[in-house]
């Protein structure tokens, strides 16, 4: 996957995070961030593999996202894989 189709997933996921208050809680507990980091840091491609990180790391968030914006999860996993510090992750 090209950097420019998971930075447009990673993205997606922010919308889905905004729209779910119980998603948009725990990114900002677990990050430390405030809604104007968040947009200060959305044009960033390290902060985008972080969002992919977060939908990541909760498979109900992850399932449920890639369900409402109709891609597999293996598709999130690609797109990681695309952004910075991802090149080696989940190699078998």
């Amino acid at each position: 996957m090209k950097q420019e189709q998971a930075e447009i997933i990673a993205l997606q996921g922010i919308t889905y995070i905004g729209a779910h208050e119980y998603c948009l809680n725990a990114l900002m507990a677990q990050s430390g961030m405030g809604v104007d980091d968040l947009k200060e840091q959305i044009g960033d491609p390290a902060f985008l593999a972080g969002i992919l990180d977060f939908l990541l790391s909760d498979e109900g968030s992850l399932l449920d996202f890639c369900e409402e914006i109709k891609i597999a999860p293996e598709d999130v996993i690609r797109a990681r894989r695309a952004l910075p510090g991802g090149e080696n992750l989940w190699d078998g």
